[in-house]
């Protein structure tokens, strides 16, 4: 929140596959406070947990609103097992609400007072790139690390051909970004 920003054009240190989960609550009914607001408090004891628990796989978050209804946490995970191993793990206060949350729905209990919502993309290396100008680590650099642009290429074709080896197996794995003919046009890189 009151990070430095670093100052120039950086980019994400993310390598191979990439899983980002997005997952929040809608309030239908703001006078219904008791039965959004443990939801919400739900939402910040599982992050809570997961910041305790860094071994269970979580990278990096963000807090969002979309408006005053929805609220919802970008969550960035080392990978889809990860993800579900915590999901479903029994230890884990995921499972202790979500189980709450269908007996309530088998019983009939919901009154539509609040909506839940999550989506999971699992992007393979290759398939984002990421710029930032003057900022501290935010996003995909906040869960990865941030590095200056030219080891990834100061163009996003360049970016997006970035190979380190270790996800999809292909290139060299030398951060060079792609290949000498497409760096050869990149300001700043050789």
């Amino acid at each position: 929140m009151f990070a430095k920003p670093r100052p120039g054009y950086t980019t994400a240190a993310a390598t191979g596959d990439t899983v980002v989960l997005l997952i929040g609550m809608r309030i239908n009914r703001f006078w219904a406070v008791h039965h959004w607001g443990p939801v919400m408090y739900a939402m910040f004891r599982m992050l809570w947990e997961l910041r305790r628990s860094p071994e269970r796989g979580l990278r990096g978050r963000i807090l969002l609103t979309a408006s005053p209804r929805t609220y919802y946490v970008v969550q960035y995970w080392e990978s889809k097992e990860a993800l579900y191993r915590y999901s479903t793990a029994p230890d884990g206060f995921h499972h202790t609400v979500w189980g709450i949350a269908n007996r309530k729905v088998r019983a009939g209990k919901t009154r539509g007072h609040v909506g839940l919502w999550h989506e999971t993309y699992i992007v393979p290396e290759g398939g984002y790139e990421s710029i930032y100008f003057d900022m501290p680590a935010f996003g995909l650099a906040g869960a990865t690390g941030q590095l200056p642009v030219e080891e990834r290429g100061r163009h996003a074709a360049q970016r997006l051909a970035f190979r380190s080896g270790e996800g999809s197996g292909e290139g060299s794995g030398d951060g060079s970004g792609g290949s000498a003919d497409a760096r050869a046009d990149a300001p700043g890189v050789s």
